[in-house]
């Protein structure tokens, strides 16, 4: 068997493993919409996905709206969110897939724009607890697209950066893999556009969940 080039497998959580790109779009649409603040489009609040939620919610209301409602808008997008989230569900081949890649001795981890509450949540309702070896989220360092969640998983794990991919919907998942001097792979069914992750050299681009493990099982 051909040497793996890969060692740590790290994975975005929103629009990567879980399905819920149009859960978190209609709970920003409501927050705004519950402020009486002009209502973002589908495309403007699929594209602050993956942030954390105080900059996602500075990015989506943009520079003319006034400072005040940000923390607003974050509690009234948490309120709409928790309502749904319950229903959310894995990817389609996601527990197959990461079965998989623990009995094939990778380490695999999260970085994610969630917080460390919201994603336990979502952790323990997939029943992936044990499943990661570390996970970051956004209220505990940078958020993406800054290095930080890449850099700290590699050290937590004692692993390489240069041996690390990651694995995202959106472009601030590639960039920060870019910024950090690891590898990037796209998923095309997340939040982001085609040609926007295109636009960031990822290594590979999957079209779904089994074309990415069968990427992985081939090459990682």
């Amino acid at each position: 068997m051909a040497r793996k080039q890969f060692d740590l497998i790290v994975f975005d959580w929103d629009g990567t493993l879980m399905d819920s790109t149009a859960t978190i779009v209609k709970s920003i649409q409501a927050a705004a919409r519950d402020l009486g603040l002009p209502i973002p489009s589908r495309e403007a609040a699929s594209h602050v996905i993956g942030l954390g939620l105080a900059e996602a919610m500075q990015a989506v209301l943009g520079p003319d709206v006034d400072p005040k409602y940000y923390p607003r808008m974050v509690e009234r997008y948490r309120y709409h969110y928790l309502t749904k989230d319950h229903e959310l569900t894995l990817f389609d081949g996601v527990p197959e897939m990461l079965e998989a890649l623990t009995q094939q001795g990778y380490f695999l981890a999260v970085a994610t724009g969630k917080s460390r509450v919201g994603l336990n949540r979502a952790l323990n309702a997939a029943k992936l607890l044990t499943t990661f070896a570390a996970t970051r989220c956004a209220d505990e360092t940078f958020s993406k697209p800054h290095p930080a969640m890449l850099q700290e998983l590699t050290r937590e794990l004692g692993q390489d950066l240069k041996r690390t991919v990651m694995i995202g919907d959106t472009t601030h998942d590639l960039l920060m893999a870019q910024n950090a001097g690891s590898a990037g792979i796209a998923v095309e069914y997340g939040a982001h556009p085609v040609d926007q992750l295109y636009a960031c050299q990822p290594i590979f681009s999957a079209k779904n969940v089994p074309e990415l493990h069968a990427w992985l099982d081939a090459h990682a």
